[in-house]
């Protein structure tokens, strides 16, 4: 299933064709606030991953007029404080930072994740030190709960920002 933004991105379903994207978002510059980048390996087994999300989705995230590739995003079911929510995350291409893309396909995924009405809440946790990602969610229309300790990657901690979205599922 393909989304469309009313303004410029479309999220399209993550497909086996979409590795190369992991392989570019995987450097430095993409990934300093994630731990550094990953191995080959790890870089299939998190495309292994994507493709086989039971619970959301991972998308390619697409310009509308002209079909150029620019990031990616996603949610996925968690459990957080006790309580089953979707998590998002989400990655943009540096040729096309700046240009308010990642917060249009966050708008989307937080559409995507509140048409399948299965929990109340999606919530995003970039680092505190990731002014960029920050501003996406407020931007999005995240709501900033405060300052929380978050693994990630699996074995690294770090002080993220817990920004949510209450999708209306009640």
């Amino acid at each position: 299933m393909d989304i469309t933004d009313a303004g410029q991105v479309r999220l399209e379903t993550w497909t086996e064709d979409d590795f190369w994207l992991l392989k570019r978002t995987n450097r430095p510059e993409m990934t300093e606030h994630l731990g550094g980048p990953e191995s080959e390996e790890k870089l299939a087994s998190r495309h292994q991953r994507y493709l086989g999300i039971e619970r959301g989705q991972m998308y390619r995230v697409t310009l509308v007029d002209t079909g150029e590739t620019v990031g990616s995003i996603g949610f996925w079911e968690r459990v957080w404080r006790d309580q089953a929510v979707w998590e998002t995350g989400w990655g943009v291409l540096p040729e096309f930072q700046g240009r308010g893309l990642a917060v249009k396909a966050a708008r989307a995924v937080v559409e995507a994740a509140r048409a399948l009405r299965e929990h109340q809440y999606l919530h995003a946790f970039p680092g505190v030190d990731h002014p960029a990602s920050n501003a996406v969610c407020r931007r999005a229309g995240f709501e900033l709960l405060g300052e929380v300790e978050f693994e990630y990657p699996k074995g690294h901690w770090i002080m993220s920002n817990d920004w949510r979205v209450d999708l209306g599922r009640r």
